[in-house]
């Protein structure tokens, strides 16, 4: 997993601290750096886009950045991982306000983590503040098995480096302005596709587990990438999909005929790789935002 710090635009490069931060979760493979090349895309008709759906949810940037900068009338979010479905079910119901307090007023110590992981008894709200305790507290962000505590993190400050609690009770009450905008699906992606197929007032944001990356950062990384490209092809709204640039997803793009960019990027090592950005047509794209 990369910690994802900045992304090369044109002749800058745009630093993700200039993004404003809208999601609880410090998400693996998160596309914060990848917004101003969506606002791009979203725009390309200069009007609001009717609907965005998101078939990928993960940890939102894309929906809530739609919902917040008003780029978007409806938004529809789709997440199978029970535990990060179970965060934005509560987020976006009634027990938005328990999350946020609950998390503000939580004494994080090793022994209180320890318990309140092992406990049996989960509601889903329980659900939800253990899957934010641990994409906080676990390294990297990562919820996927085999994941373990923090323990140096910044400063020596272990298991409390990336725990924020004002700044995430501030986040998931935010949400509570746009949340009627938006409808989450705990559930199948292909299923959501299939059913949308015809959907020519829909923009489809997909940001699938990457090939090379996802057995380690998902819990549900295992995905049929062929007939992802095949299910994307039959689609009548406009998209983007994006993935690791490999010769594999290459060849995938184009057996199915799709028109692809690539776009480089930067990581806090300052390690430069190019992911690719898959769409059904490229006159939104500016010269200079990739290559």
């Amino acid at each position: 997993m990369f910690d994802i710090d900045q992304v090369s635009s044109g002749q800058a490069i745009i630093n993700v601290a200039s993004v404003p931060q809208r999601s609880p979760f410090r998400y693996p493979g998160g596309k914060t750096w990848l917004i101003p090349t969506v606002r791009q895309w979203l725009k390309q008709e200069n009007k609001i886009t009717r609907e965005l759906i998101e078939p990928f949810a993960g940890g939102g940037i894309v929906s809530l950045t739609a919902a917040f900068e008003k780029l978007a009338e409806q938004i529809t979010m789709v997440e199978m991982d029970e535990e990060i479905a179970a965060v934005w079910e509560v987020i976006l119901n009634e027990k938005n306000q328990w999350l946020a307090d609950k998390i503000y007023t939580y004494d994080l110590t090793h022994a209180n983590v320890k318990a309140e992981l092992e406990n049996p008894n989960k509601a889903l709200q329980d659900v939800a503040f253990c899957t934010i305790l641990k994409n906080r507290v676990f390294h990297g962000g990562i919820l996927a098995k085999g994941s373990g505590m923090i323990k140096n993190g910044e400063n020596g400050k272990g298991i409390t480096s990336r725990w924020y609690p004002k700044t995430l009770r501030d986040r998931i009450l935010a949400i509570n302005f746009v949340k009627d905008k938006i409808k989450f699906i705990p559930g199948d992606a292909f299923e959501v596709l299939e059913q949308n197929i015809e959907n020519k007032n829909a923009y489809f944001f997909i940001d699938p587990p990457y090939t090379v990356a996802g057995k380690r950062l998902y819990t549900y990384f295992d995905i049929d990438h062929e007939r992802l490209f095949a299910l994307t092809a039959q689609l009548q709204g406009k998209f983007m999909l994006t993935y690791d640039d490999t010769p594999e997803i290459r060849q995938l793009a184009d057996k199915y005929r799709l028109q692809y960019r690539t776009i480089p990027m930067k990581t806090t090592l300052h390690f430069e790789k190019n992911e690719i950005i898959v769409s059904d047509n490229f006159e939104w794209w500016v010269e200079g935002k990739g290559r």
